[in-house]
Parts: structure tokens; sequence; C-alpha cells
């Protein structure tokens, strides 16, 4: 979502950077896409956005590990665009959710057996190859949802800390000092001060390691890191919105961008992406809101719960706001309650975590539960 979002104040003064862009755009083959999908969705549009951790080209150098080892998918969410253009919401995956596999194609052309209570980002990891298996998410993430993914975007460590880096960085918030054990708690020792109390802005490598960080902070969970990742993004997204850039600083954003991008084929020329872009170009901040899929804890998992994950994705099936207006209406007092977080049957069980809902606007340090 940050990196379409650079392409659109880019192409929206400046259509001449396509011709830079062209070469730095990657793909992910359609073959690999299951023949059993959802039909095609209505009015508004779906994007799977994927925040890989392979270690291919470079990125070893800034997540650790070796080159050779298996993608997989680091964080996730579902960007639904309101057919108006001018609202999205964004549905986070914790990594942890136990969902159903569908059969995925392997690297030579055979395809799995479908698995059941797996862990959402094992899918991304089908194959077991260093790139990582983007078609597979996207297969896991239409049968879980029943919506149909549109387009799907992977942002690998080394184009994410790029995009930081142009925007000369991103406010975040921190409620403690964080350590090096705190980044890597196989270390015998707590190491060095990584991060300090309080906000501050961070690029490039602290960058990463800000939307990774899991251990020693909060309650140590994903969950509690998915809000953190969820601040991040809306921070970057205003920083990139209010610094008044000038076309020298545009088409290195834009740059930036694609080169941080693996997409689908139907995204797969600049002329294309920059299209798709150029139609987020409305959404306002303050109109684009951050949930999680309604989940509870099962052991060391997390469990999607029922009916309220089904009620948020018929929501968005229908092109529906959460907080029940059609689009583009004022609040008011009396508004309904959001899809997916009305008051709950007795038999089902809490919590559902889209009832943390932020929107882009937010400040670094609103509701991050840090406890």
């Amino acid at each position: 979502m940050t990196a379409l979002a650079l392409l659109v104040l880019t192409t929206a003064g400046f259509g001449w950077g396509w011709l830079k862009l062209s070469g730095g755009i990657r793909t992910f083959g359609a073959e690999g896409l299951s023949d059993d999908r959802p039909a095609a969705s209505g009015p508004g549009q779906n994007v799977l956005v994927i925040g890989s951790d392979a270690r291919t080209g470079g990125n070893s150098a800034l997540g650790g590990g070796d080159a050779h080892d298996i993608g997989r998918s680091d964080t996730s969410f579902l960007l639904h665009v309101y057919a108006d253009h001018e609202h999205a919401v964004a549905v986070s995956f914790p990594r942890d959710t136990l969902v159903d596999i569908p059969p995925c194609r392997l690297p030579d052309g055979t395809w799995t057996r479908p698995r059941t209570g797996a862990m959402f980002n094992s899918a991304f990891a089908v194959g077991q190859s260093a790139e990582g298996n983007p078609a597979c998410t996207q297969n896991t993430v239409e049968k879980l949802t029943g919506l149909r993914v549109d387009h799907t975007v992977v942002v690998d460590f080394k184009g994410f800390a790029a995009l930081t880096e142009v925007v000369h960085g991103v406010p975040v918030c921190l409620p403690q000092d964080v350590y090096e054990k705190d980044l890597d708690p196989n270390r015998a020792t707590r190491g060095a001060r990584v991060f300090a109390k309080g906000e501050q802005t961070v690029s490039g490598q602290k960058a990463l390691d800000y939307v990774r960080l899991r251990h020693g902070i909060g309650d140590g969970s994903d969950i509690g890191r998915i809000k953190r990742q969820q601040a991040f993004v809306a921070a970057l997204l205003r920083k990139v919105r209010s610094d008044g850039l000038t076309p020298a600083r545009l088409l290195p954003l834009a740059d930036a961008a694609t080169r941080s991008l693996t997409v689908d084929p139907g995204l797969g020329s600049a002329d294309r992406l920059i299209s798709f872009a150029m139609s987020l170009k409305d959404v306002d901040l303050h109109d684009t809101k951050f949930v999680t899929l309604p989940w509870r804890y099962q052991g060391a998992r997390v469990a999607i719960v029922e009916p309220r994950a089904e009620a948020l994705w018929a929501a968005l099936k229908a092109d529906r706001p959460l907080d029940g207006r059609a689009a583009g209406t004022p609040a008011t007092a009396g508004a309904p309650t959001p899809a997916g977080t009305s008051a709950p049957p007795a038999a089902t069980p809490p919590p559902a975590a889209t009832e943390d809902t932020r929107s882009a606007d937010d400040a670094p340090c609103s509701d991050l539960s840090y406890g």
C-alpha cells in the first residue's frame, strides 16, 4: 500500500516517470492461482499486500539469515478499496492464524494436497523456495474470505528499507527502551540499546527492526506487532502526503517503490501499475482504516472468531464500510456498530480485534495497547 501511494504521488503530476520505472517491476506467474476462485468482485477492489522475509536479492544483509533460506510472509493484509475510490480498509492477518490452505502449485509443476489447521504464513513457504509462493497465499486468502483478490503485491526487506530512507524517516513510538536481545531472543546477553523510549524517527535498517520487533515489548505477541505495523504504514502515508514533494524527490520515491515490489501479472508493467495507483489517489487518510480479522488465542496460535469474520467478509463483498454507512456519508451519533465488532452470540468467544480500528491519520502513539 505504501509503495502504491508513492507511485500515485509521482504519476499524478509527472507521468514521464514511468519510463524509468518499467525496468524495476517483477512479477510472479499466474499459473499458480487456483482454478476454483470466487466470482469477480463488485465495484470495489481487493488488493493482497504481503511483506516477505525472503533473503534473496541482498535481503539477507538486512534480515539476517542466508540467501537460500525459505521465504515466508512476515506480514499480510487485504486492502479493500471502495467503489467511490475515497475510502479503504486494510484487514491484517496474524501470521499464526490457523487456516485451511488449498492446493498450491509447487516449483516442479505439481500441486499439493489441501491442508487444514495450518499457520497462515506457511502458505507463502509452500514449495520451500527462497522467493516464496505469493500465489499460494492469494489462494489461501480467497478460500478464507470468499473474496476475489484482484491484485497481489509483495514487498521485500530491501525495498521497504529504501522507501523509508527516501522519505527521510518515519515517526514511531516506543513505550520503553529496546535492546538487541529484544530483536534476537537467542542472545545470551541484553546487548546494546537499539531504540530509546518515546517518539522518534526511523529509517532503513532501524525501520525494518521496528516493524519486525515482537519480543520484549508489549505482550510480545504478533497481535501487538500488527498494531505497530499498522501505525507505521499510517505514519509513512502521512509523511509522504505532508512533505510537499518536488519532482526531484518524486522520481526516487517511485523508483524505490517499484524496486520493492513483486506483483501479479495484471500489474506487471509500469502503465498498468500506474493506472491502478492513480485509482487510489483520492483515498483520504482519515478514511483509510486498519483492522485485524476477528481472532482469539488458541494455545500458542490464533483462531478465527465466527460469525464475526463472516460478517466482515460479507461487508467487504457488499462494498459496505465497517461503520454500516454508505461510503462518503458523514458519521452520526447513531451510526450502527461496525460489521465484525457487534456483540457476539453467547457461544462466540471474544475478543475480536476488529474492535481496534484505527485511521491512517491517528498519531504514532495512539492506541498501540502497550499496557
